[in-house]
């Protein structure tokens, strides 16, 4: 039996019982290798002597800990949301095995989820249908490990469906609300907000660059760690340039903050305050990127090159900023109709005359 690192950095464990080899990649932690690598091997010796069906059973809260521990920490940059919905999982559950947990008893959770409320600014606001969903997929995904754990023979909530969702809203702003809202911005805002409204990136990677990233030179910034997991290039325009090196360098991050030497964590206030004077309703930040990646589909920008600037895992996530303006569509029946210009040469339109393109005229042959 042994642990050891393999060559992306990440802890494993192997060894042979019964003439089985057994080898794992489980994460960041040693610790969860070795914890890992204790409970197969007990499992697997339990199947030697056919005692594998003799489980031990183990409460919803206690899994639900060991859940966090060995997966979601080494696994999800998302982990510590995941700890704010097991808050109401364990909630529910506190006092029920996994295996006595049922699909009715998980459609129950959903339905009184429905029916919560929580206090906003002293008003109750009902709990969304998404933020239900989302405890539901995450419950989803605990109980398949239990499976995979070999804690329980089935996931209880495998079959039960999620509520329908209203469709997000949209505001996309003008080309005067861009200029409007940059120019009342705070000016520690100001910058963030341009590099917002020409790159399409998300605030958690504006927030988080780093000089490093930047590449003026060939003028793109690189994103390592985007909310996809993969990589990419991001594309800088002449303002974005011009913005990024009027920056002073006083630390290694883009946007510091000066009291802990670390990045900007949030922009909420300034970001509502530039919208109140700028006379903005019904605007958030993330709206910043579907106005850019709008504009660039209404500029002619193809779908498949909006998709790679934006990180987009399927382009079908990026169809939804291809909006069909009258402008547009306009513009694309123009092209088919040069198809029949001779010599670069289009007609005059007059009034109560139609078009007349050579290539469509009729015949001066007799019938």
């Amino acid at each position: 039996m042994k642990v050891f690192k393999n060559p992306n950095g990440k802890w494993c464990y192997s060894f042979i019982c019964n003439g089985r080899r057994v080898r794992r990649v489980v994460g960041l932690a040693r610790i969860d290798a070795e914890a890992s690598m204790a409970r197969e091997f007990e499992q697997v010796k339990r199947e030697k002597f056919g005692l594998a069906g003799d489980r031990k059973e183990v409460r919803f809260d206690v899994f639900a800990d060991e859940f966090i521990e060995l997966y979601a920490k080494p696994n999800k940059r998302s982990w510590s949301r995941d700890e704010t919905s097991l808050v109401h999982l364990k909630a529910f559950f506190k006092d029920r095995l996994l295996s006595e947990i049922s699909p009715d008893q998980v459609a129950d959770y959903m339905a009184q989820r429905k029916k919560a409320v929580r206090l906003v600014k002293k008003d109750p606001v009902s709990i969304s249908p998404s933020t239900c969903n989302r405890e539901l997929t995450l419950l989803k995904t605990l109980l398949a490990k239990a499976v995979e754990w070999q804690r329980i023979e089935s996931n209880p909530a495998a079959k039960v469906k999620k509520f329908r969702e209203p469709r997000s809203r949209e505001r996309i702003l003008t080309p005067e609300e861009m200029r409007r809202l940059v120019d009342v911005a705070a000016p520690h805002l100001k910058p963030i907000l341009i590099v917002a409204l020409n790159t399409a990136m998300r605030r958690s990677e504006i927030l988080s660059l780093k000089w490093t990233d930047l590449n003026f030179p060939e003028r793109f910034i690189s994103i390592e760690n985007s909310k996809s997991g993969d990589p990419r290039k991001v594309p800088m325009n002449d303002l974005v340039v011009v913005t990024l090196k009027d920056l002073a360098r006083t630390s290694d991050y883009v946007f510091p903050n000066s009291e802990t030497d670390s990045s900007i964590k949030s922009v909420k206030t300034a970001f509502r305050t530039s919208c109140r004077n700028a006379k903005i309703k019904g605007f958030r930040f993330h709206d910043l990127r579907h106005t850019a990646a709008s504009a660039m589909v209404a500029g002619g920008t193809d779908l498949v090159t909006v998709s790679r600037i934006l990180g987009h895992s399927s382009i079908l996530m990026t169809m939804r900023y291809a909006h069909p303006t009258d402008q547009n569509k306009r513009r694309a029946v123009d092209v088919l109709a040069e198809n029949f210009v001779e010599n670069g040469k289009k007609p005059a339109i007059e009034p109560e005359t139609s078009i007349t393109y050579k290539a469509l005229k009729p015949s001066s042959r007799s019938n």
